[in-house]
This record gives structure tokens, C-alpha cells and sequence, in this order.
């Protein structure tokens, strides 16, 4: 299953407190749930807060499934690219020098 990455653009949200994160997280959690009982597999990998954004990381058929999940529950989704490839510092093993 293809895999993205989501760009929000939240004002403030690094400074927001953990109460108000777990319930972003929450509704995230009642709407993918929802759609996955809809037949829409769409999984919630991971989030990155900074300072007035939040990356996600997303696996799903398609982009706009993605945008279903924001807009059902009410979170922008500024940017959404889906992952070509997956480069770590692993990638660099069997290389010669």
C-alpha cells in the first residue's frame, strides 16, 4: 500500500498542551476507524509536531483518501505527496568507497 506523507498547517500547535494532542489524536483515531469500517483502508503510521505544523505519515490506497480522513475530521491537510522511496542510513551499506 502506498505511503504519505500529510503537511498540516496548524497555528500554535507546539505549544498546545498534551490533553488537546490526544484529543486531535482521538478524533483521528474514531474517523479512520469509521472508514475503515466503510471498506477504506487507511492507516495512521505517525505525527511529527512542530512549531505550526504537523507532519503525518499515512499508508493508503490513494490521495484521496487521505483527504476524506481531514475533512471528516475537520483537520487541513495542506500537502499531501506519497513516498517514492525510503532513504536511511542503511541505504548506504554495500556501497564501495
Amino acid at each position: 500500500m502506498p505511503k504519505y506523507i500529510i503537511e498540516r498547517d496548524i497555528p500554535g500547535l507546539g505549544t498546545l498542551p498534551q490533553s488537546d494532542l490526544q484529543q486531535i489524536a482521538a478524533k483521528s483515531n474514531t474517523v479512520l476507524h469509521s472508514m475503515q469500517q466503510q471498506g477504506q483502508d487507511v492507516q495512521w503510521v505517525q505525527s511529527y509536531v512542530t512549531g505550526d505544523k504537523m507532519y503525518c505519515v499515512y499508508n493508503a490506497p490513494n490521495a484521496e483518501s487521505i483527504k476524506r480522513h481531514a475533512e471528516q475530521g475537520g483537520f487541513p491537510a495542506n500537502r499531501i505527496e506519497e513516498v517514492k522511496q525510503i532513504v536511511d542510513p542503511t541505504s548506504a551499506e554495500g556501497q564501495k568507497a
